[in-house]
């Protein structure tokens, strides 16, 4: 309980006056639903919509799905993360997934904690199955097969799902965010069965009329202030769509607006976002690239600044891809996706780098349209797609401001990426992680070096924390020294300044030298690379102190040490030659995906106070 008024205190510390001002009105609005709306203990289909909206009809051609596709695979189950069954779970929608417990199903979503919940599980985890892209699959199922057994699937999972979570009961209605996300998948199912044919004419309302009040929801709820990070870029994609499938410009102009703030405010100039995570700024990109698809359906035109902001982005998502596929993926990563038309989707960076290149001016990967994209795009603008200028990374492609620098040998065989950015967006950096000076490092895609990954977001307290800090990333970590303190799951108090940089460019040689701050430290690391397989760092501390260089290695890297005039690390695939003997190993885990992890091997090159240099050689 102390821990929690602790939160609470903290939380409290990273908001205006505004915010606060605003917090009570929702909580004012919620006292005042919990009265009315969860009280009839009706679905959402049930609910009457706001008056204003009761008279807007639906359009499944304003969703504006390519109907000729003929690039797709039917759906047989939905991929939750490639660890639960989707055939056990799929009604099990309320599933803790990491125990045997349940979410409950009757209390006001208001007054049930989804963070930390270890007695019953991570709550992301159960979000996958709720977010309803098998709504989605099935009715793109019916759709292309005309098999009535898939409509007939469908409307069992819809009813029974509506039947088990109630309007603002349970834990499917605490995140305007997934609601958001639900509106979308909706929206889709309702084009792909109207489209169809379908003579049930109560299923369709129900439909649309869920959408509307959720909707409504979502716009009366979408989130501001320190809260509105990537979640109201996504509350505004549902908010938006729903606007084109009624024709309804208010929602529509109020998206495009906000949207067109958030671009800015969210993103800096030069094309990082500000969340410090590269897969939030992809799922942010995918919103942006799904709503100007659809705009363009509609002949309606989006603000200049969308092509400037997002072809940045997408350089910078471009920039951290390697020939091999490997990514560069910095901060959380939970796999979050808007679109899944087969219940699989794979290659998510090369997914969105797709779209992007359908509405900017240029296109970032040669890979064939995959299904999301292909329902998206028709034939005529897939030949204009292909005709575009392919964006080609740099050898050295560095975003000072954003705080990323991407490495890539001349052959394109080594890619590196150096983390010299601030710890995340705004008061809260909810999705940062203490990796500021940290290296990833990947040799022919096999990964060498390792960043320590996300694992899941609330199960349990102690391993969010841990997989986090300083100590799980490849960075410098002082003795007792935090970059920054970890106040809550999604919550940082004090942290490191942002760091100084600065990049020489000499004959066959790349010089890279980094300044860090925090308390009463400067840390310095300099980093030389001979742009072939090569790699120098040399790192130091202002202070007569003990600090250490972390090094996670790859799961598929096995080695020996050896003592040759300092400890020298053998493997399959790289050298690592240590300046001084002060060594220690061990085992540890990484997290490659959400609710993955790896077993694998680290190493810490110790020193007293004396500069200590590692030199990596690719073998």
């Amino acid at each position: 309980m102390a821990k929690d008024y602790k939160w609470l205190i903290y939380r409290l510390k990273s908001m205006s006056v505004a915010e606060i001002v605003w917090r009570f009105q929702q909580k004012a609005l919620q006292f005042i639903e919990k009265k009315t709306t969860y009280n009839s203990h009706k679905p959402v289909t049930e609910v009457r919509a706001n008056r204003k909206l009761e008279g807007l009809k639906p359009d499944a051609n304003n969703i504006g799905i390519n109907w000729k596709n003929e690039n797709y695979d039917l759906f047989h189950g939905l991929d939750l993360f490639g660890v639960y069954d989707y055939n056990e779970y799929k009604m099990k929608w309320n599933a803790g997934f990491q125990t045997e417990n349940a979410w409950p199903v009757d209390e006001c979503s208001y007054n049930i904690n989804i963070s930390q919940r270890t007695d019953i599980g991570d709550i992301r985890t159960n979000w996958e199955l709720n977010r309803h892209f098998q709504f989605v699959c099935l009715a793109k199922n019916y759709y292309v097969t005309g098999n009535e057994e898939y409509l007939k699937e469908l409307k069992l999972l819809f009813y029974d799902w509506n039947c088990n979570n109630k309007f603002l009961h349970g834990v499917q209605w605490t995140s305007a965010m997934e609601i958001a996300i639900r509106i979308v998948s909706w929206s889709l199912m309702y084009a792909f069965i109207c489209k169809k044919g379908c003579d049930d004419e109560k299923f369709l309302c129900d439909i649309t009329n869920g959408i509307k009040v959720m909707a409504n929801y979502v716009y009366k709820h979408r989130a501001r202030f320190s809260s509105a990070n990537n979640h109201l870029i996504i509350e505004m994609l549902g908010i938006g769509l729903a606007g084109l499938l009624f024709g309804y410009d208010k929602w529509i102009d109020s998206s495009i607006k906000i949207l067109t703030k958030e671009l800015v405010t969210q993103n800096y100039s030069d094309g990082v976002n500000k969340e410090m995570s590269l897969h939030y700024q992809a799922f942010v990109m995918e919103a942006y690239a799904i709503f100007w698809i659809l705009l363009n359906r509609r002949n309606i035109s989006v603000p200049d600044i969308w092509k400037e902001q997002l072809t940045k982005m997408s350089r910078f998502v471009a920039d951290c891809v390697g020939n091999y596929g490997e990514v560069i993926v910095f901060g959380d990563n939970d796999e979050g996706k808007l679109l899944d038309f087969n219940g699989r989707l794979e290659g998510y960076y090369d997914y969105v780098l797709q779209l992007m290149g359908c509405v900017l001016e240029e296109r970032y990967t040669s890979s064939k349209f995959i299904e999301n994209v292909a329902w998206l795009i028709n034939n005529n603008e897939e030949r204009e797609y292909c005709r575009k200028e392919m964006y080609i990374p740099k050898e050295i492609s560095s975003y000072e401001i954003g705080g990323y620098t991407i490495l890539r040998s001349d052959d394109r065989k080594v890619l590196v990426g150096i983390d010299h950015a601030e710890l995340g967006y705004g008061s809260i950096a909810a999705h940062g992680h203490e990796d500021c000076l940290s290296v990833q490092l990947f040799f022919c895609g096999e990964p060498m070096l390792v960043d320590s990954g996300t694992y899941n977001y609330h199960f349990d307290k102690q391993l969010r924390d841990d997989i986090r800090r300083g100590s799980a990333h490849n960075t410098i970590n002082v003795k007792g020294k935090a970059m920054a303190e970890i106040k809550g799951p999604f919550l940082w108090g004090r942290r490191h300044e942002k760091p100084t940089i600065k990049i020489e460019e000499k004959e066959n040689l790349t010089i890279i030298k980094i300044i860090l701050n925090y308390d009463d430290i400067e840390v310095r690391r300099t980093i030389l690379f001979d742009k072939k397989k090569e790699l120098i760092l040399e790192d130091s501390v202002n202070k007569k102190t003990e600090y250490e260089q972390n090094w996670i290695l790859g799961k598929n890297v096995y080695y020996e040490l050896r003592d040759i005039e300092g400890i020298e690390l053998n493997s399959n695939f790289m050298s690592m030659h240590f300046s001084n003997s002060n060594i220690i190993e061990g085992k540890t885990r990484y997290s490659h995906k959400y609710n993955h992890f790896e077993d694998t091997s680290y190493i810490k090159h110790i020193s007293n106070g004396e500069k200590i240099i590692t030199k990596i050689s690719l073998l």
